[in-house]
């Protein structure tokens, strides 16, 4: 099981307004690396909601790096890889929108959702958010901090693989019946 987890939070409605973003690695079915880092948004502007979901606040990123600055040393964790995140949708537009925000090279990746991924492997739950299954799976994490989220993403594709007996996550997804999408 390869792949790379990501998960980021925002300050507000844009999806390009990101001011933290964490990347998990896993290799041969084991976390070989973690990053996480607070981010500048493009806009310092921060909405009450986002700030009571995750935390962060602006005086706490007004002197952070912004997502240009770093996206040299992010990309190649991405590149070539199958990433995944849980609610995906919201990643991978993230990703996109910041990515356009700064004109950035777009990364050639495959992509997963860990949503999807839970409710094949184990049907019938009362719901798929993350903190569910992590409480189900008995996985501690303080939710909506990206770091513990994409970790925990990260948990729940190596749960599967291990209920499915997959020797990879491709395996995995044609066990599911789920197709990896193309980064475009």
């Amino acid at each position: 099981m390869d792949f790379v987890a990501i998960d980021f939070e925002t300050a507000n409605a844009s999806r390009s307004s990101v001011c933290s973003m964490a990347a998990v690695t896993v290799e041969n079915g084991q976390i070989v690396r973690s990053a996480y880092s607070l981010i500048r948004p493009p806009v310092l502007k921060f909405d009450y909601r986002n700030i009571q979901v995750h935390g962060i606040y602006p005086e706490q990123v007004v002197n952070k790096p912004t997502f240009d600055q770093l996206w040299e040393r992010i990309r190649p964790h991405l590149e070539n890889k199958i990433v995944i995140a849980h609610n995906a949708t919201f990643d991978i537009s993230v990703l996109r929108s910041i990515l356009r925000e700064y004109s950035l090279p777009v990364p050639a990746f495959k992509h997963a959702c860990t949503v999807q991924i839970a409710k094949r492997a184990w049907p019938g739950g009362e719901n798929y958010k993350l903190n569910t299954l992590a409480q189900r799976f008995q996985i501690d994490f303080d939710h909506h901090n990206a770091l513990h989220d994409a970790r925990t993403c990260a948990q729940i594709a190596l749960l599967a693989g291990q209920e499915l007996k997959a020797n990879n996550f491709l395996q995995m997804m044609h066990l599911l019946k789920l197709s990896v999408k193309d980064f475009v």
